[in-house]
């Protein structure tokens, strides 16, 4: 970054929208008009239009003094993507909207949006819009993101069955152990004045935390194979909270096993480094954005050729509950300990 800094109050509203906004190619046929009008124009014709949410508050959902600027940017457009994949769906357009408190110079935010810029052009995705505006309380992120699926292909949370097979891609954890490694190494940065953090050999928990991916691989393949789940979900907030919006939602309860929950090294020997179960760190750490689904068990051999998914548990009836099967054989009831923004 230039070491000369720009007052935002120098642009104005406008002109920092422009600024921020000029660079961003349109990819998509359903984006007639993006930013640059009192509003964007979208055209889905026979398309359903799939719309999230996710507001982002400095202090709560992120820390500036160990999370890049530019991977806050990529992060907070991820998170949404995700939520669109989770309905088996296609993320088209985003809008992104900021409060910027005066700390923050042009420079700052442009990083913030080259990290968006990474996110849209590597999933082809298109900014139509957003706001801006002064903050108290230092920074703010709203963003919305558009997106598309013919009706027939869309998944909800709520269609799972009694005997589906439980599906989740990728591993758990690594997200939740990059944290703690971060927040650890932080703590003793702030009593050392010359201080180098500890990271080699757990690249991979840190890009899990700093720069996670939306599995729109997995959505792919999905469909490639010709599987359509009867539920689907992203973990966000840990896999047990997760499993129980499914149960919840479709009315049944599930089963799933310990030993089946896929896990990365690098996660393992950061659990035990920090003393911390491992388990616990996967069922309940959250940020991962794996996807969590069902699908018929008929579909078991078909499900289980597709590279990076596990099949974990099954789906019971509901008077059964929802629990983990330990490694001996015990179950224990899931409890919905993952993240909670209004838990003090």
């Amino acid at each position: 970054m230039d070491s000369k800094q720009t007052e935002i109050s120098t642009l104005g509203e406008f002109g920092l929208i422009e600024r921020l906004t000029k660079d961003f190619p349109i990819n998509n046929k359903t984006t007639k008009l993006g930013v640059g009008d009192d509003a964007a124009i979208l055209d889905y014709s026979e398309l359903k239009s799939l719309v999230t949410t996710d507001l982002l508050l400095e202090g709560v959902h992120f820390d500036l003094r160990y999370v890049p600027l530019k991977h806050l940017g990529y992060k907070a457009a991820i998170v949404n993507f995700s939520d669109v994949y989770a309905m088996n769906g296609i993320p088209q357009q985003i809008t992104v909207s900021l409060g910027i408190s005066s700390r923050f110079t042009l420079e700052h935010i442009e990083e913030f949006y080259s990290g968006v810029k990474l996110a849209c052009e590597i999933y082809g995705v298109d900014l139509v819009g957003g706001d801006t505006s002064a903050s108290m309380t230092g920074l703010i992120i709203s963003i919305t993101c558009i997106g598309a699926a013919k009706e027939e292909n869309i998944v909800l949370r709520s269609g799972a069955k009694e005997s589906d097979l439980i599906c989740v891609s990728g591993d758990l954890g690594a997200a939740y152990m990059g944290l703690q490694l971060l927040e650890r190494e932080n703590r003793v940065a702030a009593d050392q004045t010359d201080f180098q953090p500890q990271f080699a050999g757990k690249e991979y928990i840190l890009e899990r935390q700093l720069k996670p991916e939306a599995r729109r691989d997995i959505v792919e393949m999905l469909h490639a194979n010709g599987i359509k789940p009867t539920s689907m979900i992203d973990v966000s907030d840990g896999l047990s909270s997760e499993l129980l919006h499914i149960c919840k939602s479709s009315n049944v309860g599930c089963r799933v096993y310990e030993e089946k929950i896929p896990i990365d090294y690098q996660t393992a020997i950061m659990a035990e480094e920090m003393n911390m179960n491992l388990y616990t760190a996967a069922m309940n750490g959250g940020e991962d954005y794996e996807l969590l689904f069902t699908v018929p068990l008929t579909m078991h051999d078909q499900v289980k050729k597709i590279k990076g998914v596990s099949v974990i548990g099954y789906i019971t009836k509901p008077e059964l509950g929802a629990a983990l099967v330990s490694n001996d054989g015990k179950e224990f009831e899931l409890q919905a300990q993952g993240w909670n923004a209004f838990k003090p």
